[in-house]
């Protein structure tokens, strides 16, 4: 089989938005450097297999990404496709300086739910961090700008152990006040289970924050990222994020392996017919081509399944 036979199952979404992480946040922690005419390609195959939302590169300094050191350059040669956003990160109010000069109009910025990693990854508290990103957020929204909120550790935390569900939705809440226009929920080091992250969105639901401005980004360390989307998808959310072929993790969580698989998400969405606008065979091609040039075999499930027929 080529693709998942359709049923179709009551109560779920009947189109789903796939921010698709891999050529930011699925290549930031390669320790192989990837030329940027590669990076260029991989965007612009992703764009042909029919991904709407391509998180493109991130405007942190080169010292902590050298990944992504070549920010700028990769947006001077990338070809843009009509209809298709491409979204930065950024840390700061000098990232948010580089994203406006190269003329984007979608940035990110990442917050986390747990004081351990936001000294980690930002070298601030949670509140010291919240209050660096509030200007960035103003200004950014005053320009016209859309503004993602990313928070890590949402579900557990390597050096804190269990978060407290209302520790997530005080951080989230926060960066909604600041203007943030969406709210990625991470589980970072992939530990939730469908339970929790039931639990979390309804306790978002309590707070006032209706599933339209949340989205979820789950990590499959324990393999649980397709059941945790699924239920994602029972609780009303309509964007999840996701890595072509699996790539990824965090350079500041060694916990944190592989993103959920693009490929791996769209076959599940598809079998339950869910609208994704995605070429499932043209991604699995693309990443085959990505895992050659990064040496490599697919970690997707489904990039091997359909690359061994």
């Amino acid at each position: 089989m080529r693709s998942p036979q359709q049923v179709p199952q009551p109560g779920l979404p009947e189109h789903v938005t796939i921010y698709e992480v891999g050529a930011r946040d699925g290549l930031q922690n390669e320790q192989t450097t990837v030329s940027v005419e590669v990076k260029a390609e991989f965007i612009a195959r992703l764009a042909d297999a029919g991904l709407r939302v391509i998180e493109a590169t991130s405007f942190v300094h080169p010292k902590w990404v050298p990944q992504l050191a070549d920010a700028e350059e990769l947006l001077d040669i990338l070809t843009l496709v009509d209809g298709v956003r491409y979204p930065v990160l950024v840390p700061n109010e000098r990232g948010l300086d580089r994203a406006l000069a190269k003329g984007i109009r979608e940035i990110a910025i990442f917050a986390s739910a747990t004081e351990t990693f936001a000294q980690r990854n930002l070298n601030r508290s949670v509140a010291e961090s919240i209050a660096m990103f509030a200007p960035v957020v103003a200004r950014a929204r005053a320009e016209g700008l859309t503004v993602r909120g990313y928070v890590s550790m949402c579900f557990g935390d390597p050096w804190e152990g269990e978060v407290p569900i209302e520790q997530v939705v005080g951080v989230g809440t926060k960066l909604l006040e600041l203007g943030c226009t969406e709210l990625s929920l991470g589980d970072t080091i992939g530990v939730a289970t469908p339970g929790h992250v039931t639990a979390l969105l309804a306790a978002f639901a309590g707070a006032g924050v209706g599933s339209d401005r949340l989205a979820v980004h789950f990590h499959d360390t324990y393999g649980q990222a397709l059941a945790n989307t699924f239920a994602a998808l029972r609780a009303g959310i309509t964007t999840v994020d996701a890595s072509a072929g699996g790539l990824g993790g965090c350079p500041y969580a060694k916990n944190a392996t592989g993103n959920l698989a693009t490929e791996d998400l769209v076959w599940m969405l598809h079998g339950l017919g869910i609208q994704t606008g995605v070429d499932l065979e043209k991604l699995v091609e693309t990443s085959r081509w990505m895992a050659a040039e990064l040496g490599r075999p697919s970690p997707s499930n489904v990039v091997r399944a359909l690359s061994s027929n």
